[in-house]
């Protein structure tokens, strides 16, 4: 039987036709938010916040992806490229905690000088756009932005400011080299054997021997308590593969029951 290989890693964008907002273009636009997110219904993994580990640890499995400045935490959302077990065929979420990244949308920043200078974009492709006023106006009639939009503004800079200290944080895990490379071999309910490989894990054993200095500065800055929330979300690895209908042939994580605004 043919092992085939899964990168946790690969992305597929949520965005479709990606424009800057402004007073011109959408002077009449209303945003109508909808219940459904079939948007990201071939997202296997997304970003992740440090903020949001206490919530997600709670459903998700949370790994690292990347390499360098682009390592990043991620959760582990499918074990097929196109494929998200937590949107059922009804577009709805069915886990209790939604991602920042997710929730964010059809709204992102982008940037075309490595951040210095965000502009605000909307996915014009999303079917809650309209020009029939359903929903919220991104602009009033005398073109100034609406208090929903600057609500919009408001979460996606704190979720780049949560995201400059995310990459500290990764970033520090690196200079203590307490990650290693991981994979979970499982196989479908049709026989075929998969392995899902291209994120990264804290080592325990690692973590066990880095000087008490460290440890102290990781205690202090809460660094050590999204470590062990790492940890302690790998089980849920296993909980995901047995709701796809898939098996283990491993165990991800022996980690012991009581283990220790984007939020």
């Amino acid at each position: 039987m043919d092992e085939k290989e899964f990168d946790v890693a690969t992305q597929l964008l949520i965005y479709g036709q990606v424009e800057a907002v402004n007073k011109k273009r959408h002077l009449d636009w209303s945003i109508k938010a909808e219940n459904n997110y079939d948007f990201a219904k071939k997202v296997n993994s997304v970003p992740l916040m440090a903020a949001e580990f206490p919530h997600a640890a709670q459903d998700y499995s949370i790994v690292f992806a990347g390499e360098g400045e682009q390592l990043l935490p991620v959760v582990v959302m499918g074990i097929k490229q196109d494929e998200n077990l937590y949107v059922n065929d009804q577009g709805q979420w069915v886990a209790k905690y939604i991602p920042a990244f997710v929730r964010r949308y059809p709204f992102v920043f982008a940037s075309t000088d490595e951040g210095k200078t965000l502009t605000l974009c909307l996915d014009e492709s999303y079917s809650g756009c309209n020009k029939e006023n359903r929903g919220e106006r991104l602009f009033d009639g005398d073109g100034e932005q609406t208090q929903y939009l600057s609500k919009v503004l408001e979460f996606l800079q704190d979720y780049q400011n949560h995201y400059q200290r995310t990459q500290a944080f990764c970033s520090k895990l690196v200079e203590l080299d307490l990650f290693e490379d991981m994979g979970a071999k499982f196989t479908l309910p049709s026989g075929e054997e998969r392995t899902l490989t291209g994120f990264k894990v804290i080592n325990k054993e690692k973590l066990k021997a880095i000087k008490q200095e460290d440890l102290s500065q990781l205690f202090a800055s809460d660094g050590l308590e999204l470590i062990y929330l790492h940890l302690h979300s790998l089980r849920n690895l296993n909980k995901m593969l047995q709701n796809s209908g898939a098996t283990s042939e491993q165990n991800v994580s022996d980690e012991p029951e009581d283990s220790a605004e984007i939020h």
